[in-house]
């Protein structure tokens, strides 16, 4: 096994294991114990704004690394002063922006003063800069560890470890040891105990030490200050994108958090659709850095072709699962006011499809000599899907966030693929993805179309089983995916 397999399988249980504890914390314990509206605040809370907050205040910082570290990567560890170099810059964006954000208080308050749960924002308002702060630092010592193929770890962190405190948190609750105002705190120190493990962690690597800022790294500043600035715009905008419904449902409707809590919860159920995205695309961006430095195209277009297809692949049969579980979901969610809008899940999935199926294209033209039009195709995105949210959602309330998203999803994709195609003659669609579709149909009509059994956790089981098993079978006899084939004959040898 491969380190991009190697890394990409233990990403992958990491995920898996990350989305049935993040399952368990928004499905079953937040709708018995939380209100709507304090399921709405928390998701923009962790999120949506602490996201952008990081995003802005780094300055590009996490782009900045994974591009530009194989440049200066030695022997000596020192790397001609990169981590200190990255100390100050984060350091330094991080506190002009909060003074920023702390000078437009009252401005971001006013818009939600008099909309259910609004009062939630005025009184953890402070809550934010701290939570943001460690998101930020997170980040960037992710994206160092993944510039030395370290990114297990964190991932772990991440994904099991935060969801562990918000459980330990809701518990809490439940039994009236503490109220939602301790329970925001545990969750904001939870983040910083991430922060000082992986700390701890990339340190015991000694891969990095701190050093004076080499001459040539400082004369650098001007090129890392514009990349910065562009891929700043064009990784906030892309953080945007995936949250601008949710804060515009937020802002033009008078529900506002709680249309955030239904609508957020839908959409996180959605997100299990682009977990093997997230598994194989941790270990393929350096891949694809490291390729371009040595401008490798055809190393980076077999990995965009391979991350396609898979992540078409799982991304569908997970997709199909949902859908014709849809009684199982409803009921799991408790709260009757979720039944009238799981078509605007529906249509959320779809999107999150679109987007996988794209593969890494976005990534392939950030790191490329073609970076700044990367930020000209998010923030033209980010336009649409202010103007599409701003005409769907007044008239179509969550369902208008929803196909908001999708047509956004759809336009950036296309614009990203068939740029590549042009500059580099590289894109990743072939006859596999038209048996992943058929596969797809085949198994979706099946799941729809089984007669429901009475009992709903027995009529879950047997129609995910029917299901997985047709579609895997397919998948494997129509050999769509020769990584996943590999994987499927050592186990049926072991067998």
């Amino acid at each position: 096994m491969n380190l991009l397999q190697k890394q990409g399988f233990f990403n992958s249980l990491i995920l898996y294991a990350g989305v049935a504890l993040g399952f368990f914390n928004l499905i079953i314990l937040f709708q018995r114990i939380l209100t709507i509206e304090e399921i709405g605040f928390f998701n923009l809370m962790t999120t949506t704004i602490s996201l952008l907050y990081a995003q802005f205040a780094g300055l590009g910082i996490g782009n900045i690394i994974l591009k530009y570290f194989p440049y200066y990567r030695s022997e000596d560890k020192k790397h001609g002063g990169f981590a200190s170099f990255v100390t100050v810059w984060s350091l330094v964006g991080f506190v002009v922006f909060t003074i920023l954000f702390i000078v437009f208080k009252d401005s971001i308050i006013s818009h939600y003063i008099n909309k259910d749960g609004g009062p939630l924002l005025t009184r953890y308002f402070y809550y934010l800069i701290p939570l943001s702060f460690f998101t930020l630092v997170f980040s960037v010592l992710e994206n160092m560890a993944l510039t030395v193929f370290k990114n297990v770890f964190s991932s772990f962190l991440r994904e099991v470890g935060l969801r562990l405190f918000t459980t330990a948190g809701v518990l809490l609750i439940a039994i009236k040891l503490i109220d939602y105002h301790v329970f925001l705190m545990i969750y904001i120190t939870a983040n910083l105990v991430a922060v000082l493990l992986l700390l701890a962690y990339i340190a015991k690597g000694r891969h990095f030490k701190f050093s004076a800022v080499s001459a040539q790294l400082i004369s650098e500043r001007k090129t890392f200050l514009s990349y910065g600035f562009f891929t700043v715009l064009s990784g906030s905008s892309f953080v945007m994108i995936q949250n601008l419904d949710t804060l515009m449902l937020s802002l033009l409707t008078k529900q506002s958090f709680a249309y955030v809590g239904i609508y957020g919860t839908f959409f996180a159920i959605a997100v299990v659709i682009s977990l093997p995205a997230k598994a194989l695309s941790r270990t393929s961006l350096q891949i694809i850095a490291q390729s371009w430095v040595a401008n490798d195209l055809a190393k980076i277009g077999k990995i965009y072709y391979k991350t396609s297809v898979v992540q078409m692949l799982i991304g569908c049969l997970l997709f199909t699962g949902l859908v014709i579980n849809r009684q199982f979901i409803i009921m799991l969610l408790h709260k009757h006011d979720y039944t009238p809008y799981f078509d605007v899940f529906i249509v959320v999935g779809v999107a999150f499809l679109v987007d996988m199926t794209g593969g890494l294209n976005g990534y392939i033209m950030n790191v490329s000599r073609y970076y700044r039009l990367t930020t000209v195709f998010i923030v033209s995105a980010v336009t649409l899907c202010v103007v599409s949210n701003w005409i769907l959602i007044p008239r179509m309330g969550m369902m208008g966030a929803a196909v908001s998203y999708l047509i956004t999803m759809f336009v950036l994709n296309f614009a990203y693929w068939l740029f590549i195609k042009i500059k580099f003659n590289l894109q990743p669609f072939a006859k596999a993805h038209l048996y992943i579709l058929l596969i797809f149909a085949v198994c979706l009509l099946i799941g729809l179309y089984l007669p429901p059994l009475k009992n709903v956790f027995v009529d879950m089981v047997y129609r995910s089983v029917i299901i997985g098993v047709v579609y895997v079978f397919l998948a494997y006899t129509l050999k769509i995916s020769e990584d996943i084939n590999v994987i499927f004959d050592r186990i049926l040898k072991k067998a």
